[in-house]
């Protein structure tokens, strides 16, 4: 079953080059379903749109033309290390008010931040303001928070990328083996290893749109083919 379908996606930006004003397309075209129980990996070169596509399916922003269609009740949640948290409040907080807007009741909510603090491993600075965090213990709660809230897709933004290797892999293992049939990751990551470990199918960006998507070991070889000497 398809959590969410593009079609015919693109985002273009105002730009001023001079004198003149002109638009930048980041990419245009792009047609892409996202199945439940799938683990898409999005690669390509720094600048190609993978962060604005996680964006747009995460309904932060419109594209500029297109259709985005989610099934019915499915909700998703952004892991991106510049987004999606009050730094004033607590991890606790932050965590109570993601369960919240994900659709738990305040009483499943309350149970389920045991399971958060356990997975995130942040100990006392879980009841800490957020702001306090590095960039690894913001990727932890995040993470955490989205695996046990429930969230239908995660898409996840080089958070996997950040913190020690023992978070790393206790979330690779998290991904593997305690996401249902009924969910799905897009995943963003510069390594290569994550995508070809971790991802079911993968979509190589550049030049403006999709090129290349199919099993990541083939898409990192054409990616690696086009763009590595």
């Amino acid at each position: 079953m398809a959590l969410l379908t593009l079609e015919g996606v693109s985002m273009h930006y105002g730009a001023q080059i001079g004198n003149a004003s002109g638009e930048y397309c980041v990419f245009e075209g792009i047609d892409l379903a996202l199945n439940a129980g799938e683990r898409l990996g999005l690669v390509g070169r720094n600048g190609c749109g993978k962060s604005t596509l996680l964006r747009i399916m995460a309904k932060i922003v419109p594209p500029s033309t297109g259709v985005v269609s989610w099934a019915p009740k499915v909700s998703v949640s952004l892991l991106t290390l510049g987004l999606g948290f009050r730094t004033d409040l607590t991890g606790r907080e932050n965590a109570l008010l993601s369960c919240l807007f994900h659709g738990l009741s305040r009483s499943d909510a309350k149970q389920a931040i045991s399971e958060i603090a356990d997975f995130c491993e942040l100990g006392d600075f879980f009841d800490s303001p957020v702001y306090t965090y590095s960039a690894g213990m913001r990727a932890r709660l995040g993470f955490g928070s989205a695996l046990v809230n429930r969230s239908q897709v995660i898409l996840i933004d080089e958070t996997l990328s950040v913190g020690d290797a023992v978070f790393r892999d206790k979330a690779r293992v998290a991904l593997l083996n305690e996401l249902a049939a009924e969910r799905a990751v897009v995943l963003v990551s510069h390594s290569e290893a994550q995508v070809e470990s971790l991802c079911t199918t993968a979509t190589l960006l550049g030049e403006g749109g999709v090129l290349f998507s199919g099993e990541p070991s083939a898409v990192l070889a054409t990616y690696a083919a086009r763009y590595k000497e």
